[in-house]
């Protein structure tokens, strides 16, 4: 894999539900509150909750997973707001069609005796 497509595939894990702050959206983001409220306004990235406010915003592990794809493919291929919104919804849509591929490789498998 080249390093490119590495940093792309980059995913925060977390299995206790975890939420965040916008200030701490943008503390482990490294990056602005404006840009995380563009973000937001883009469609990009969405709170658990959205409210009025965006200091009562609350994000998950997956926004700030996307956020990090959002900040790289900015940094790298410097990537308009519309872009990055297209650019992460086609990656998210590869990424569930590998998924559904290997599913059924694997119940192909199991249905032709070679597991």
């Amino acid at each position: 894999m080249s390093n490119s497509n590495h940093t792309l595939t980059v995913e925060v894990m977390d299995t206790n539900g975890s939420t965040f702050t916008l200030h701490e959206v943008c503390e482990r983001g490294e990056c602005h509150a404006e840009f995380v409220i563009k973000l937001v306004s883009h469609g990009i990235i969405t709170p658990v909750e959205p409210s009025a406010e965006a200091r009562q915003w609350l994000f998950d592990v997956s926004a700030l997973a996307r956020l990090h794809k959002a900040r790289r493919l900015q940094r790298d291929l410097k990537m308009n707001l519309p872009g990055l919104a297209m650019s992460l919804d086609l990656l998210d849509e590869v990424q569930e069609m590998r998924r559904e591929v290997d599913r059924l490789n694997r119940q192909l498998q199991q249905l032709t005796g070679e597991w």
